[in-house]
């Protein structure tokens, strides 16, 4: 009896985990989510351009990237040789992933 109440006990305790694990329902991981398309970065508007080049004017871009929303994702080679990708809206406004 009392390991059939402590069976019990286990998977009522772990239903409500396996529910969480699976529902995320955070906008700041919308950004990751949805399904960037590369474009060519001539398509880029004059506003990501320009905060490109006053953030980051001596590192090149490598790749551009833009999703149904209007949100772009940059690959970008810093003066060290090293990848990093950063999130941009089309006003030029960074978006910070959580």
């Amino acid at each position: 009896m009392k390991k059939l109440f402590f069976a019990l006990l286990i998977v009522a305790f772990s239903i409500p985990q396996l529910c969480d694990a699976t529902v995320n329902t955070s906008p700041a991981s919308s950004v990751l989510i949805d399904e960037f398309k590369k474009i060519d970065p001539a398509e880029l508007p004059p506003a990501v351009v320009q905060t490109l080049i006053k953030d980051y004017p001596t590192s090149l871009l490598s790749q551009a990237f833009k999703n149904n929303q209007g949100k772009y994702k940059l690959v970008m080679v810093l003066k060290s040789g090293t990848q990093r990708t950063v999130y941009i809206d089309a006003y030029g406004r960074w978006i910070t992933k959580r």
